[in-house]
C-alpha cells in the first residue's frame, strides 16, 4: 500500500500500482489499518488484571513478573504446566515470526497449539506424507493454468490462504480471458463462485468421496499416462485400485454431486491442456480433511499437472523456509501424544481442540499456566465457552496482544507490541506459498509511540527471562532476515530489498521437484499408508449415504472480516447485517421461517441467536453463520469433542444444527 502521512499521522492508505505482486489492488481491510492505527481501545501499554480493574504497569516490570510467574508453576509441576498458543498473525512478520522459536524453547513446555488445527493442517499432513516435508505445499500456477478447479476455497474473501495471491481477481479473470475455465464446488455460492464459470453444490465433508469419483474417471477413460507418473512416483497401482472402486454412481450420494457432474468435471479436467485443483479450509475442517488434502494432490500429481507450468507447483522463496523447517525439526507427525485425549502432534504442535481439557483435568501433566501469543482462540477454536471457562481458571495467563478481547480479558497480564504500521515489515512465510516468486521489505510508516516495545521485543524480552541470559546484547530481526536472505536462492540482502520499495518480483513459478521433495530421489509417495488405511472408513460413509433430514453448519469468510479482531473498524462494520443465517428457502418454508426473522441456533456445543436469510446461495440442507464475530460466531456451536482421527483436526465444517424462531 500507499500511505500519506501528515504530523506523523496517516491520512490515507491506498493500494500501490507499483507493486510486483499486488498490482496496486487491496482489500477493504487495507485502509482500515488506520482505524486500528487510531483506536483508543488499542492497547500501548502492558496492562496488570488487579480487583479494581486494568492497570498499567512498566515494561520490565510486567516482563519480570510474566517470567517469574512462569518459571514459579514450571518449578513445582513440571516444564509442560505452561503452555503456549500461537495466532495466525504470528507468521504474517519476520519479527515474529524469527523470534518465536527461542520463545518456545526457553518455555521448555510440550503443550503447543497453534492456529493450524483450525486451519490447515491435513493439507500440511498430506504434504508431509506425499512429498516427505510439512513445507513442501504446491500451490495453482494461477496466471499459466487454462483449468482452475476449486473446492471449499473461497479467495475472493480471503486472498487464497494457502495459494498466496496479490490482485485475486485479476488473476482469476486472466484464466477467463486466455480462454481458461474456472470451477467451483462449495456448499455456498460464494464470492468467488460469482467469478467462476461453474459453480456446484457439495455436500460438506463430501470432498473426499467427490474426489475419489473423479479420479475413477480419469483413470477409467485414459486421462493417466502411467509411464509419466512411474518416472517421478511411486504408488499408483495402490490408488488405481483404490479409484476403481469408487465410480461417480457411488459416489454421488455422500458428495451431493450428480454422478453425470462428476464424470463432466473429469472429463474437462483431464483433456485441458494444463489443469490444476486446489482445496482450502472446506476440504480441511470436515471428517476427512486429511483424505480429502491428499486426494487433491494426486489428482494432480496422475494428470501430469504436478511441477510444471499451469499446472501445481513449488515456490521458490527468498528465505528458504523448507530448510528452516528441517532445521528446526518441524517435519514429523505423531511423536507425542495429548495428556487427555491423546491426539497427535503434527510440527510439534497438539490440536487446539484439546486444549480445554488439558487445562481442566487434574494430574501430572495439567496445564496450569498459558501464554498466547496474537491469538484469540475463545473466538477462533470449537466450543469457544468451554474454552474462556478453562482459561478463567488457570493458575496464571499471559497474552500477547494489543485490544482485551474474549481471550486475553481471561490473561493476568496483556504485553501488547506496536501495530503493523509501526514497524519494519516483511513476509518470509507466506511467500513460499505464493503463485509468483517475490520479495519485499518495508519500512516503518510512522514512528511508535515512546515506552513501546516491537512484537520480537517481547518476544525476545520474555525468552531472555525465561532461559536466564543476559538481556544484551540483543540479534535484531533485521540481521536475522539479512542473513537469511544471503543464504537463499537469490543471494538477497535487506539493503537491496530496502532499494526497491516496491518489491523484486524473482519471476514465476518453476519446475523444483528435486529440490523441494524431501523424499528419496525427489519422488512423491501417491500411496502413503497413513492415508491409504483410512480408506475403509471413507467406503462406510459412501456407502452408508442417504438424503439429509437434518441441518448441517458451514462457517464464511467475509471480505470486511479479519478472523476476530477488526470489529472496531467502523468501515468495515457499517452496511447491512454480516452476521446472518443463511438457508435456503426450501428449508426455511419448511421449518416455517420467513427472511429476516429471528431464529435460535442449537447444536451441541451451544446456542445463538441470529437473524435469518433465506437464500439459494445455500445448498438444501445447509446454513452457515461467518467465523470471528463476539456475538454471531459459528465456534459457539461447533463441538471440541468432534475431530478427525488422523492429526484431532477440529470439524469446524458439518456441524448438526437445529434452527427454530425464537
Amino acid at each position: 500500500m500507499l500511505a500519506t502521512v501528515e504530523d506523523g499521522r496517516v491520512v490515507d492508505l491506498r493500494g500501490d500500482p507499483d507493486d510486483v505482486f499486488s498490482r496496486g489492488h487491496i482489500c477493504p481491510k487495507g485502509p482500515a489499518m488506520r482505524e486500528v492505527q487510531e483506536d483508543p481501545n488499542r492497547l500501548r501499554h502492558p496492562m496488570r488484571r488487579t480487583a479494581g480493574g486494568w492497570q498499567r504497569v512498566g515494561w520490565d516490570e510486567a516482563l519480570d513478573e510474566a517470567a517469574r510467574k512462569l518459571k514459579e508453576i514450571q518449578r513445582r509441576d513440571g516444564k509442560d504446566a505452561a503452555a503456549i498458543y500461537l495466532g495466525n498473525p504470528t507468521v504474517h512478520g519476520h519479527g515474529a515470526a524469527l523470534f518465536l522459536q527461542p520463545l518456545l524453547a526457553a518455555l521448555g513446555s510440550k503443550n503447543r497449539f497453534d492456529a493450524n488445527s483450525m486451519d490447515a493442517n491435513p493439507k500440511l499432513f498430506a504434504c508431509l506424507q506425499m512429498y516427505g516435508s510439512l513445507t513442501a505445499v504446491a500451490v495453482p500456477d494461477v496466471d499459466r493454468t487454462d483449468f482452475l478447479l476449486m473446492l471449499g476455497a473461497n479467495p475472493a474473501a480471503s486472498n487464497g490462504s494457502l495459494m498466496t495471491l496479490g490482485d485475486v481477481r485479476g488473476r482469476l479473470r486472466g484464466i477467463r480471458e486466455r480462454g481458461g475455465r474456472i470451477v467451483v464446488l462449495d456448499p455456498r455460492r460464494t464470492e468467488t463462485a460469482a467469478w467462476a464459470d461453474e459453480h456446484h453444490f457439495i455436500r460438506p465433508g463430501g470432498d473426499a468421496p467427490f474426489l475419489l469419483g473423479l479420479l475413477h474417471v480419469l483413470f477409467a477413460e485414459g486421462f493417466v499416462v502411467d509411464e509419466r507418473v512411474a518416472r517421478i512416483a511411486d504408488g499408483l497401482p495402490s490408488v488405481r485400485s483404490l479409484a476403481e472402486r469408487f465410480p461417480p454412481e457411488r459416489v454421488a450420494a455422500a458428495s451431493g454431486v450428480p454422478a453425470e457432474t462428476i464424470r463432466k468435471l473429469a472429463r474437462a479436467f483431464g483433456s485441458a491442456r494444463t489443469a490444476v485443483c486446489y482445496g482450502r479450509v472446506g476440504t480441511c475442517l470436515n471428517d476427512f480433511g486429511c483424505e480429502a488434502s491428499w486426494l487433491i494432490e494426486v489428482v494432480n500429481v496422475v494428470t501430469g499437472n504436478f511441477d510444471r507450468p499451469g499446472g501445481a507447483m513449488f515456490a521458490s522463496p527468498a528465505v528458504d523456509v523448507s530448510r528452516l523447517g528441517r532445521w528446526l525439526g518441524l517435519d514429523g507427525w505423531n511423536r507425542r501424544r495429548s495428556r487427555v485425549r491423546g491426539l497427535p502432534e503434527i510440527g510439534g504442535q497438539l490440536p487446539t481442540a484439546t486444549l480445554a481439557e488439558e487445562i481442566e483435568t487434574p494430574g501430572a501433566g495439567q496445564i496450569r499456566a498459558l501464554v498466547t501469543v496474537a491469538g484469540n482462540p475463545v473466538l477462533s477454536a470449537p466450543n469457544g465457552e468451554r474454552l474462556a471457562r478453562a482459561f478463567a481458571g488457570l493458575e496464571y495467563m499471559v497474552a500477547v496482544d494489543f485490544f482485551i478481547n474474549e481471550t486475553t480479558r481471561q490473561a493476568h497480564l496483556i504485553l501488547p507490541p506496536r501495530y503493523a504500521l509501526e514497524r519494519p515489515h516483511a513476509d518470509v512465510v507466506f511467500p513460499f506459498l505464493a503463485v509468483r516468486n517475490v520479495m519485499k521489505y518495508s519500512e516503518p510508516v510512522v514512528e511508535p509511540a515512546p515506552d513501546t516495545r516491537d512484537e520480537w521485543e517481547i518476544l525476545d524480552g520474555l525468552s531472555r527471562r525465561l532461559a536466564g541470559l543476559p538481556r544484551w546484547p540483543r540479534v535484531t530481526p533485521e540481521r536475522v532476515l539479512d542473513l537469511a536472505l544471503r543464504l537463499g536462492p537469490y543471494r538477497l540482502s535487506v539493503d537491496e530489498l530496502r532499494r526497491n520499495p516496491h518489491g523484486i518480483d524473482l519471476g514465476p513459478l518453476r519446475p523444483s521437484r528435486r529440490q523441494r521433495v524431501a523424499r528419496p530421489g525427489g519422488r512423491v509417495d501417491l500411496a502413503p499408508a497413513a492415508l491409504m488405511e483410512q480408506m475403509a472408513r471413507v467406503e462406510r460413509t459412501v456407502d452408508s449415504a442417504r438424503a439429509a433430514d437434518g441441518l448441517v453448519l458451514i462457517g464464511r469468510r467475509q471480505l470486511r472480516s479479519n478472523n476476530s479482531w477488526m470489529q472496531n473498524c467502523h468501515s468495515l462494520v457499517k452496511g447491512p447485517d454480516q452476521t446472518r443465517l443463511l438457508m435456503h428457502p426450501g428449508d426455511a418454508a419448511r421449518l416455517g421461517l420467513v427472511d429476516g426473522q429471528e431464529v435460535r441456533v442449537t447444536s451441541r456445543g451451544g446456542e445463538v441467536t441470529s437473524r435469518l436469510e433465506a437464500t439459494d446461495a445455500m445448498m438444501p440442507g445447509v446454513v452457515s453463520l461467518p467465523h470471528g464475530w463476539s456475538k454471531v460466531n459459528v465456534n459457539a456451536l461447533t463441538d471440541d469433542l468432534r475431530v478427525e482421527p488422523v492429526l484431532g483436526t477440529a470439524v469446524l465444517n458439518g456441524t448438526p444444527v437445529t434452527v427454530s424462531a425464537r
